[in-house]
């Protein structure tokens, strides 16, 4: 990696502001090759949870620091210049975080035992996994195949997650479900279900090396009980339309994760700065795109710190997303390329990193699946995800 003799100005402010909030957690990770930080067996995510990882979006009344979206954004991209899996995998844990707190600032939305569970993860590094997908190609994400059975106390679950994201390390599994309400009416509800839950069982699911430390395997659900206290549901009254749960889930998702692969792509970006490869109007032309890139990112973020959200704030989070998404595919192509042959040959860091960066086309949602929905709503129509 990069030296400190010569770094790139935006991955530098992101460091500082990493460094922050997570105070040795840069150094630490540094201590580890790549390769070392990335494999399968990968020691970063206990890294990341001993040194605050975890509480990053807790608000301050809990206990955490309460970081905005501009600052989350940038810690994102320092720890995705690092280790690619372990800010792919800190998303999970973040966006669920985000969504339930935003939750909780409504008192009808969270019960007691919701919020004495969220209580304890900026002051236990209780790790959440996110447990919205389900491995099958084009699903929609928010009409889950997972279903929860009411019972005399709560939910009987049955189904499975894949990938899942801290599989291994999770304290809380965060599962969205399909449920039926009194009137019979389906909707979408997240249940909080504690890791070591009777009938959950992980399995491995991603078999490719390329981000295998964010612990990405199939979580299997087999009549684990949930009592009701630790269910929210969301409103019940148009299904294509996005509510505060889902809205809020969407927001951040999509804004972490797009962050945390410029953190990536800046490192490769930064390779070629440290070894003066090809002309200074070549290594402009990186730094246009992959500036552009954190624009696009930092803007959105200060917005949603400003006060944009619902359907306003997904179509924004999604627009950035895309065309960062763009821009670093051909960033990426150049970049290697200015490399050289021989760096690539030799060095695992180019090879892998370049590989990690384009895992950025396959979160949901993808182009293809929202495609006519965006359409729409650049023309004025209300966003609907179906």
């Amino acid at each position: 990696m990069a030296s400190n003799a010569k770094q790139l100005r935006s991955l530098k402010d992101a460091r500082k502001t990493c460094e922050k909030y997570h105070p040795g957690l840069i150094r630490a990770l540094k201590k580890l090759s790549l390769a070392d930080r990335e494999s399968a067996d990968s020691q970063v995510v206990e890294i990341y949870r001993r040194h605050g990882g975890p509480g990053l979006l807790v608000p301050q009344e809990y206990a955490g620091p309460q970081a905005s979206a501009a600052d989350a954004v940038k810690v994102q991209r320092a720890v995705g210049s690092l280790s690619p899996s372990l800010a792919v995998a800190s998303v999970m844990h973040h966006f669920t975080v985000a969504m339930l707190f935003s939750l909780a600032a409504s008192a009808d939305r969270l019960t007691p035992e919701q919020l004495k569970l969220m209580s304890a993860i900026a002051t236990d590094g209780l790790l959440l996994a996110s447990g919205w997908a389900e491995g099958r190609t084009d699903q929609n994400i928010l009409l889950p195949t997972v279903v929860a059975e009411k019972s005399d106390d709560g939910y009987i679950v049955n189904g499975s997650k894949k990938p899942c994201s801290l599989s291994a390390s999770m304290d809380v599994l965060t599962a969205s479900v399909a449920i039926t309400d009194d009137g019979g009416r389906p909707s979408l509800a997240l249940l909080l279900i504690p890791a070591g839950s009777p009938g959950i069982s992980t399995k491995p699911f991603w078999t490719n090396p390329v981000l295998g430390a964010a612990q990405s395997h199939e979580v299997t659900l087999t009549n684990v009980k949930v009592p009701t206290e630790l269910v929210i549901s969301s409103t019940p009254e148009d299904l294509h339309r996005l509510d505060d749960l889902q809205t809020a889930g969407f927001t951040w998702f999509e804004l972490l994760t797009t962050a945390a692969y410029i953190g990536t792509a800046s490192a490769l970006v930064e390779m070629v700065l440290h070894n003066d490869r090809g002309t200074p109007a070549s290594r402009a032309a990186l730094g246009v795109r992959l500036e552009a890139a954190v624009n696009l990112v930092d803007g959105t973020a200060k917005a949603i710190d400003d006060g944009l959200s619902g359907d306003e704030s997904v179509a924004a989070v999604l627009t950035a997303r895309y065309a960062t998404q763009d821009l670093l595919a051909s960033l990426m192509d150049d970049t290697v390329e200015m490399l050289g042959g021989l760096a690539f040959m030799r060095s695992f860091d180019i090879s892998y990193l370049s590989s990690a960066v384009r895992a950025l086309a396959f979160h949901p949602p993808s182009r293809v699946s929202v495609a006519e929905q965006l359409a729409e709503y650049y023309e004025g129509h209300p966003l609907r995800l179906t």
